[in-house]
Parts: C-alpha cells; sequence; structure tokens
C-alpha cells in the first residue's frame, strides 16, 4: 500500500510540473530573434527573408532559417534513382 501511494505522489508530482512550449512555428521558414532586456523570444511567422529583416529592422533582432520548417526536406533534391531488377 505505501508504494501505490508513493507512486501516485510521484506521479502528480511530476504531472504539475510546466512543460515547455514549442517557441518555433514550422510552417513558416524563417524567424525573428528579439534580443531585449530582460530575455528573447522567437517569432516565426514570415515566409521571406526580405520580409523578417524588414520587421527586424531598427531592433535588437536578427533573422534565422527556421530548424524546424516542414517543408525544408520536401524542398531538397532526391538522390539518384535506385535501380530495379529486371523482371524475367
Amino acid at each position: 500500500m505505501r508504494i501505490l501511494v508513493l507512486a501516485l505522489l510521484a506521479l502528480g508530482t511530476v504531472a504539475s510540473a510546466p512543460a515547455a512550449a514549442q517557441t518555433f512555428d514550422t510552417t513558416s521558414p524563417f524567424c525573428k530573434h528579439n534580443y531585449r532586456w530582460g530575455g528573447e523570444d522567437v517569432d516565426c511567422g514570415y515566409t521571406s527573408l526580405a520580409q523578417c529583416q524588414a520587421a527586424a529592422s531598427g531592433l535588437g533582432a536578427i533573422c534565422v532559417n527556421n530548424p524546424y520548417y516542414a517543408g525544408a526536406y520536401a524542398d531538397r533534391p532526391r538522390g539518384p534513382a535506385r535501380r530495379t531488377r529486371p523482371a524475367y
């Protein structure tokens, strides 16, 4: 019985801990990192580098490629075509 109570207590402690939210949007290829007093934040809602740079102009911010962009892998060229064996 003591083990069951301790297991439930441990589970409740783990479940009540705050979870870290994903800060990157997977639908936009560019992110703007804003640096300001007290910390920084990330805004990943830009479809072009020029759009991101225009928004970052005059701020303490930089534009980077979104490492979690879902379309990044679909744009890569594929390797050489695989050969298939002839059917005899």
